[in-house]
C-alpha cells in the first residue's frame, strides 16, 4: 500500500486553499466565513457521523480499548508537559503552546479509517471506529482545556457551548443507546462530512503563513516528535502489554502515527489563537505521515 497516495489529497487541498487565497478574489475574509460554516455545522455532522456510525463492543474489546485510551492520555500527557521542561519552557510561548498542543494528540479520522481497512478489512475498520468513538470526545475535551485556561475563560461554560464537543458527547451517547442515523438521512450526512473535509483542509490552507513557522521552532518540532514518532513507540509497547491480537496491535499503530486532525487549525482560529501557526502544523504533519506510517507499519509493526 502507498502511504503517499492516501495523504496527497489533503495535502493537495492545503495546496489549494493557499492558492485561491493568496492570488485569487477568494481572499481571507471569504475564508473565515467558510471557517465559521465548517466550525459551527460541518464539523459536528462529521464527528456525529463518524461515532454513530458503528456500534461499541465494549466487552469484546476492551482490552483495545484501555490501549488506546491509554495512549490517547500519554499524548496528551506530552503535550501539556513541553512548558515544565526547564530547558524547553523557556523557549516556548503560552499562548502558542495552548492552541498548539492539540496537534501533538489528534489525529485525521478518515486517513485512519481509509489505512485500517485497507490493512485489516472489515475488522480493521470496526477497531478503527471503536478508537474514534472513545477517544475523539477525550482528545476535543483536552483540546479545549489549555486554550479556555490560558484565556482565562470558563472550561465548563467553553465545554457545553464548543460544536466539537456537543457532536462528539452526544455522537457517543446515541451509539451507547443503539440509535443509528436513518437509511434516507445517511446520503446526506455522507455529503456534508465529505464537504467539511475537503472545506477544513482548503481553509487551513487559506490561512497558512509559512511566516509563522520560524517563530516557534522549538515547538513545532517538539509537537511533531510526540505526534509521529514518540507516540508510534508507545503504541509498540503498549500492544505488547495489552497482549493485542495481531489485527488491534496495526490498527492501533496506524492510530498512533496519523496525521494530525485538520479540524485543529480551525478549532485554534475560532478561539482567537495563531490559526495560522496550527495551519502550518497541520500541512507539516501531514507531510510526515508519508513516513511516520511506513515507520509505524513496517520498522515497528
Amino acid at each position: 500500500m502507498n502511504i503517499a497516495q492516501l495523504l496527497i489529497p489533503d495535502f493537495s487541498l492545503i495546496l489549494c486553499g493557499y492558492l485561491l487565497c493568496r492570488y485569487t478574489g477568494l481572499n481571507r475574509t471569504v475564508w473565515e466565513q467558510v471557517e465559521s460554516l465548517v466550525y459551527f455545522f460541518l464539523f459536528p455532522v462529521l464527528l456525529f457521523q463518524s461515532i454513530v456510525k458503528s456500534p461499541l463492543d465494549f466487552a469484546a474489546t476492551s482490552s483495545f480499548i484501555g490501549a488506546g485510551l491509554t495512549l490517547g492520555v500519554l499524548g496528551i500527557a506530552m503535550a501539556y508537559s513541553l512548558p515544565h521542561w526547564p530547558w524547553l519552557g523557556r523557549q516556548i510561548d503560552p499562548r502558542e503552546h495552548a492552541g498548539s498542543a492539540q496537534v501533538a494528540f489528534r489525529f485525521n479520522s478518515f486517513i485512519g479509517l481509509a489505512i485500517a481497512e485497507r490493512l485489516a478489512g472489515a475488522e480493521g475498520l470496526l477497531l478503527i471506529a471503536v478508537l474514534i468513538g472513545v477517544c475523539v470526545p477525550l482528545f476535543n475535551v483536552a483540546a479545549v482545556w489549555p486554550m479556555t485556561r490560558h484565556a482565562k475563560r470558563g472550561f465548563v461554560r467553553e465545554l457545553v457551548r464548543n460544536p466539537l464537543i456537543i457532536a462528539t458527547s452526544s455522537g457517543l451517547a446515541a451509539n451507547l443507546l443503539g440509535w443509528h442515523i436513518p437509511l434516507w438521512l445517511e446520503p446526506s450526512t455522507t455529503r456534508i462530512g465529505a464537504a467539511s473535509l475537503a472545506l477544513g483542509l482548503m481553509a487551513a490552507g487559506a490561512g497558512l503563513q509559512l511566516r509563522s513557522m520560524a517563530l516557534s521552532k522549538t515547538l513545532t518540532a517538539q509537537l511533531l516528535l510526540i505526534r509521529h514518532f514518540l507516540l508510534p513507540l508507545a503504541a509498540f509497547g503498549l500492544s505488547r502489554l495489552f497482549g493485542l491480537s495481531p489485527a488491534q496491535s496495526t490498527v492501533l499503530l496506524i492510530f498512533s502515527a496519523l496525521p494530525t486532525a485538520s479540524s485543529a487549525y480551525v478549532l485554534a482560529a475560532r478561539m482567537g489563537y495563531n490559526g495560522a501557526y496550527v495551519a502550518g502544523l497541520v500541512t507539516m504533519s501531514t507531510l510526515l505521515g508519508i513516513f511516520s506510517l511506513p515507520f509505524a507499519l513496517s520498522v515497528l509493526r
